[in-house]
């Protein structure tokens, strides 16, 4: 190929084509469990996050529910990636043979969320959340109690029930049920068969299986690092456990000018996606995870 801007644009457009349709198909499921923010500051305050208020019989004057002060803050973080086609293979018409890796990049950028996602998921025995805590804890602060959305068991009949009955128990302040259901029990490879005969089986040692469709299973790859633990989730409310907060989307990028530093010195081209964002934790209330560590 002739090394002109004209050729180097095309060859630059045809690159972000094939990113971005990686990048728009590759199956992800951090949304499954996580909420989107988008974030227009260099963190995001979540103050607001403590007791649900709920709603009473209005008698007399309104009774105004003054949600507990959280100094709670996720603050974005950058995340990069970049690569580089020599000038010689494009002289020499290779450069076709870059395709797959900006495919692959598209792929670990759409990825990218996924990873943080459930990394935090992994990380919530000990990461705090708003209320100082882990996120997964066996002394959360609710009134004068203390709560517990931790286990240690590892995944079985009982220890599913254990951890339903836990989110589902789950009360404010006042005392009062918050009505939370969880709906989706998400487990490492290794856990799948288990998660199938607590969901999908009709039977349980000879007795129908009463928990058989009271959640959806999720066997997620990216929980392959700690196969023992597994998460029991409530995500039909508008906030879910993890918060995905977005600052500025993952966007493909390059450096092909011929005054570009690395074009002058280095005889290459640079191309790469970058983007801001970070995660966080929600309500605890709506989750139980346990570390299987125990029989």
């Amino acid at each position: 190929m002739i090394i002109n801007q004209a050729n180097i644009r095309s060859m630059s457009v045809g690159y972000s084509v094939i990113f971005n349709k990686a990048f728009a198909t590759t199956p992800v499921t951090y949304q499954q469990i996580a909420t989107t923010v988008s974030s227009t500051t260099r963190d995001q305050s979540y103050n607001w996050l403590g007791q649900m208020p709920q709603m009473r019989e209005w008698i007399g004057d309104r009774e105004i529910q003054n949600l507990a002060a959280y100094d709670y803050v996720i603050k974005n973080k950058k995340f990069e990636m970049t690569i580089s086609v020599p000038r010689d293979d494009i002289e020499d018409d290779t450069y076709g043979a870059y395709n797959p890796m900006f495919q692959n990049m598209g792929e670990c950028a759409a990825l990218h969320p996924n990873s943080q996602c459930y990394g935090a998921l992994m990380g919530g025995f000990e990461g705090l959340c708003y209320d100082g805590k882990a996120f997964f804890a066996a002394d959360h602060p609710v009134g004068k109690k203390k709560v517990s959305n931790l286990g240690t068991k590892k995944l079985s009949m009982e220890a599913y029930k254990v951890g339903r009955t836990a989110i589902m128990s789950m009360v404010g302040d006042k005392g009062n049920s918050l009505a939370l259901v969880p709906n989706l029990l998400v487990v490492s490879p290794a856990n799948e068969e288990m998660g199938r005969k607590i969901l999908e089986a009709e039977f349980n040692n000879g007795s129908s299986n009463v928990y058989k469709g009271t959640a959806k299973l999720l066997v997620e790859p990216e929980l392959a690092a700690q196969p023992d633990q597994w998460y029991l989730l409530c995500t039909t409310r508008a906030i879910k456990p993890i918060i995905y907060q977005e600052r500025k989307k993952i966007k493909f990028v390059s450096k092909t000018a011929d005054n570009d530093d690395n074009v002058f010195m280095r005889d290459e081209f640079l191309y790469g996606a970058d983007g801001r964002n970070n995660v966080g934790y929600g309500f605890w209330q709506m989750a139980y995870g346990s570390t299987g560590e125990n029989a």
